[in-house]
Protein backbone atom coordinates (compact mmCIF):
# COMPACT_ATOMS: atom_id res chain seq x y z
CA UNK A 1 0.00 0.00 0.00
CA UNK A 2 2.77 2.48 0.99
CA UNK A 3 6.25 2.92 -0.42
CA UNK A 4 8.52 4.82 1.98
CA UNK A 5 11.30 6.88 0.40
CA UNK A 6 14.17 8.12 2.57
CA UNK A 7 17.04 10.23 1.16
CA UNK A 8 20.33 9.84 3.02
CA UNK A 9 23.83 11.24 3.21
CA UNK A 10 25.94 10.06 6.17
CA UNK A 11 22.79 9.32 8.14
CA UNK A 12 24.03 6.57 10.47
CA UNK A 13 23.04 8.45 13.61
CA UNK A 14 19.35 8.96 12.93
CA UNK A 15 18.47 6.31 10.36
CA UNK A 16 18.06 3.30 12.71
CA UNK A 17 15.32 5.03 14.73
CA UNK A 18 13.66 6.28 11.55
CA UNK A 19 13.49 2.75 10.16
CA UNK A 20 12.43 1.18 13.47
CA UNK A 21 9.36 3.44 13.63
CA UNK A 22 8.18 1.88 10.36
CA UNK A 23 8.21 -1.70 11.65
CA UNK A 24 4.65 -1.82 13.11
CA UNK A 25 3.18 -0.58 9.83
CA UNK A 26 5.28 -3.11 7.91
CA UNK A 27 4.07 -5.94 10.15
CA UNK A 28 0.47 -4.89 9.47
CA UNK A 29 1.14 -4.87 5.74
CA UNK A 30 0.65 -1.13 5.35
CA UNK A 31 4.27 -0.36 4.49
CA UNK A 32 5.16 -2.66 1.59
CA UNK A 33 8.60 -1.31 0.67
CA UNK A 34 11.22 1.04 2.09
CA UNK A 35 13.59 2.66 -0.41
CA UNK A 36 16.66 4.45 0.90
CA UNK A 37 18.23 6.67 -1.75
CA UNK A 38 21.80 7.42 -0.74
CA UNK A 39 23.80 10.34 -2.07
CA UNK A 40 27.25 8.89 -1.42
CA UNK A 41 27.56 8.21 2.31
CA UNK A 42 30.98 7.44 3.76
CA UNK A 43 29.73 6.26 7.17
CA UNK A 44 27.73 3.14 8.14
CA UNK A 45 24.54 4.18 6.32
CA UNK A 46 24.84 1.45 3.69
CA UNK A 47 25.34 -1.27 6.32
CA UNK A 48 22.33 -0.08 8.30
CA UNK A 49 20.13 -0.18 5.20
CA UNK A 50 21.31 -3.65 4.23
CA UNK A 51 20.75 -5.02 7.75
CA UNK A 52 17.25 -3.53 7.87
CA UNK A 53 16.13 -5.23 4.69
CA UNK A 54 15.30 -1.93 2.99
CA UNK A 55 16.16 -1.35 -0.65
CA UNK A 56 19.29 0.72 -1.25
CA UNK A 57 19.45 2.97 -4.31
CA UNK A 58 22.54 5.02 -5.18
CA UNK A 59 22.19 8.57 -6.49
CA UNK A 60 24.08 11.79 -6.91
CA UNK A 61 23.80 13.98 -3.79
CA UNK A 62 20.89 16.40 -3.74
CA UNK A 63 17.68 15.77 -1.84
CA UNK A 64 15.35 16.78 -4.68
CA UNK A 65 17.04 14.38 -7.08
CA UNK A 66 17.18 11.60 -4.48
CA UNK A 67 13.50 11.91 -3.63
CA UNK A 68 12.54 12.01 -7.29
CA UNK A 69 14.57 8.88 -8.01
CA UNK A 70 13.12 7.03 -5.03
CA UNK A 71 9.58 7.80 -6.14
CA UNK A 72 10.39 6.56 -9.65
CA UNK A 73 11.75 3.29 -8.22
CA UNK A 74 8.73 2.70 -5.95
CA UNK A 75 5.75 0.47 -6.79
CA UNK A 76 2.97 1.15 -4.29
CA UNK A 77 -0.08 3.45 -4.79
CA UNK A 78 0.85 5.63 -1.79
CA UNK A 79 4.17 7.38 -1.14
CA UNK A 80 5.61 8.43 2.20
CA UNK A 81 8.70 10.64 2.05
CA UNK A 82 10.75 10.89 5.25
CA UNK A 83 14.02 12.49 6.28
CA UNK A 84 16.50 10.10 7.86
CA UNK A 85 16.60 12.06 11.14
CA UNK A 86 12.80 12.06 11.55
CA UNK A 87 11.03 9.47 13.70
CA UNK A 88 7.26 8.96 13.48
CA UNK A 89 5.67 8.58 16.90
CA UNK A 90 4.11 5.24 17.94
CA UNK A 91 0.61 4.77 16.56
CA UNK A 92 1.11 6.97 13.50
CA UNK A 93 -0.02 4.14 11.26
CA UNK A 94 -3.57 4.15 12.69
CA UNK A 95 -4.25 7.75 11.66
CA UNK A 96 -2.63 7.18 8.28
CA UNK A 97 -4.72 4.04 7.71
CA UNK A 98 -7.92 5.99 8.42
CA UNK A 99 -6.91 8.74 6.00
CA UNK A 100 -6.03 6.28 3.24
CA UNK A 101 -9.31 4.42 3.70
CA UNK A 102 -11.34 7.63 3.33
CA UNK A 103 -9.51 8.63 0.16
CA UNK A 104 -9.40 5.19 -1.46
CA UNK A 105 -13.14 4.73 -0.78
CA UNK A 106 -13.94 8.04 -2.46
CA UNK A 107 -15.27 9.68 0.71
CA UNK A 108 -12.49 12.27 0.53
CA UNK A 109 -10.76 13.84 -2.46
CA UNK A 110 -7.09 12.87 -3.01
CA UNK A 111 -5.10 14.77 -0.39
CA UNK A 112 -1.50 14.91 0.79
CA UNK A 113 -0.59 15.04 4.47
CA UNK A 114 2.31 15.99 6.70
CA UNK A 115 2.86 15.13 10.34
CA UNK A 116 2.93 17.50 13.31
CA UNK A 117 6.46 18.90 13.71
CA UNK A 118 8.28 18.19 16.99
CA UNK A 119 11.92 18.60 17.99
CA UNK A 120 13.68 16.09 20.24
CA UNK A 121 14.82 18.76 22.66
CA UNK A 122 13.50 20.33 25.84
CA UNK A 123 13.14 23.96 26.83
CA UNK A 124 11.59 27.19 25.66
CA UNK A 125 13.14 27.56 22.19
CA UNK A 126 12.20 24.14 20.80
CA UNK A 127 8.58 24.78 21.76
CA UNK A 128 8.70 28.22 20.13
CA UNK A 129 10.01 26.73 16.87
CA UNK A 130 7.26 24.11 16.97
CA UNK A 131 4.64 26.80 17.52
CA UNK A 132 5.96 28.77 14.57
CA UNK A 133 5.79 25.71 12.33
CA UNK A 134 2.23 25.01 13.51
CA UNK A 135 1.18 28.57 12.64
CA UNK A 136 2.80 28.35 9.19
CA UNK A 137 1.02 25.09 8.48
CA UNK A 138 -2.34 26.34 9.76
CA UNK A 139 -2.22 29.51 7.68
CA UNK A 140 -0.55 28.32 4.49
CA UNK A 141 -0.56 24.48 4.56
CA UNK A 142 3.16 24.68 3.81
CA UNK A 143 4.99 21.88 5.63
CA UNK A 144 8.72 21.26 5.37
CA UNK A 145 10.25 17.91 4.50
CA UNK A 146 11.15 17.11 8.11
CA UNK A 147 7.40 16.74 8.75
CA UNK A 148 7.22 13.90 6.25
CA UNK A 149 4.90 13.84 3.27
CA UNK A 150 2.23 11.20 2.66
CA UNK A 151 0.66 11.44 -0.79
CA UNK A 152 -1.27 9.26 -3.24
CA UNK A 153 0.86 8.43 -6.26
CA UNK A 154 -1.81 9.87 -8.56
CA UNK A 155 -1.66 13.25 -6.81
CA UNK A 156 2.14 13.18 -6.70
CA UNK A 157 2.26 12.64 -10.46
CA UNK A 158 -0.43 15.23 -11.10
CA UNK A 159 1.58 17.81 -9.14
CA UNK A 160 4.72 16.99 -11.12
CA UNK A 161 6.68 15.29 -8.35
CA UNK A 162 9.85 16.57 -6.73
CA UNK A 163 11.99 18.91 -8.77
CA UNK A 164 15.77 18.55 -9.07
CA UNK A 165 16.48 21.40 -6.66
CA UNK A 166 19.47 21.74 -4.30
CA UNK A 167 17.10 22.90 -1.54
CA UNK A 168 13.48 24.01 -0.97
CA UNK A 169 12.32 20.96 -2.92
CA UNK A 170 9.77 20.32 -0.17
CA UNK A 171 8.24 23.81 -0.32
CA UNK A 172 8.25 23.71 -4.11
CA UNK A 173 6.18 20.52 -4.19
CA UNK A 174 3.85 21.61 -1.36
CA UNK A 175 3.11 24.82 -3.24
CA UNK A 176 2.21 22.88 -6.40
CA UNK A 177 -0.01 20.49 -4.43
CA UNK A 178 -1.88 23.50 -3.04
CA UNK A 179 -3.26 24.29 0.40
CA UNK A 180 -6.69 22.81 -0.39
CA UNK A 181 -5.10 19.41 -1.03
CA UNK A 182 -2.77 19.44 1.98
CA UNK A 183 -3.54 18.54 5.59
CA UNK A 184 -1.55 18.12 8.81
CA UNK A 185 -2.10 14.94 10.79
CA UNK A 186 -2.28 14.82 14.58
CA UNK A 187 0.54 12.24 14.79
CA UNK A 188 3.95 13.75 15.40
CA UNK A 189 7.14 13.54 13.40
CA UNK A 190 9.96 13.91 15.93
CA UNK A 191 12.98 15.52 14.27
CA UNK A 192 16.56 15.83 15.44
CA UNK A 193 17.40 19.20 16.96
CA UNK A 194 21.14 18.80 16.34
CA UNK A 195 21.30 21.57 13.74
CA UNK A 196 19.33 23.95 15.95
CA UNK A 197 21.62 23.31 18.91
CA UNK A 198 24.70 23.62 16.72
CA UNK A 199 23.69 26.85 14.95
CA UNK A 200 21.55 28.35 17.70
CA UNK A 201 17.76 28.36 17.66
CA UNK A 202 17.40 31.99 16.65
CA UNK A 203 20.04 31.83 13.96
CA UNK A 204 18.70 28.58 12.48
CA UNK A 205 15.12 29.86 12.49
CA UNK A 206 16.17 33.10 10.83
CA UNK A 207 18.07 31.14 8.18
CA UNK A 208 15.02 29.00 7.42
CA UNK A 209 12.73 32.02 7.16
CA UNK A 210 15.23 33.83 4.92
CA UNK A 211 15.42 30.84 2.57
CA UNK A 212 11.64 30.69 2.41
CA UNK A 213 11.32 34.40 1.72
CA UNK A 214 13.96 34.33 -1.02
CA UNK A 215 12.31 31.32 -2.61
CA UNK A 216 8.96 33.09 -2.82
CA UNK A 217 10.74 36.14 -4.22
CA UNK A 218 11.78 33.77 -7.04
CA UNK A 219 15.48 33.79 -6.20
CA UNK A 220 16.89 30.63 -7.88
CA UNK A 221 17.41 27.81 -5.35
CA UNK A 222 21.03 27.40 -6.48
CA UNK A 223 21.66 31.01 -5.43
CA UNK A 224 19.96 30.44 -2.07
CA UNK A 225 22.09 27.33 -1.60
CA UNK A 226 25.27 29.34 -2.20
CA UNK A 227 24.15 32.01 0.27
CA UNK A 228 23.28 29.63 3.08
CA UNK A 229 25.25 26.47 2.36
Amino acid sequence: MISVVIPTLNAEEGLPACLTALVPAAVEGMVREVIVVDGGSSDRTHRIVEQSGAELVHAVPGRGEQLRLGAAQSRQPWLLFLHADTVLEPGWEREVAAMIERIDSGRRAPTAAAFRFTLDDVGFWPRMVEAGVAIRCALFRLPYGDQGLLIPRSLYQQAGGFSRLPLMEDVDLARRIGRRRMMVLRARAVTSAVRYRRDGYLRRSARNLSCLALFFLRVPPRVIARLYG
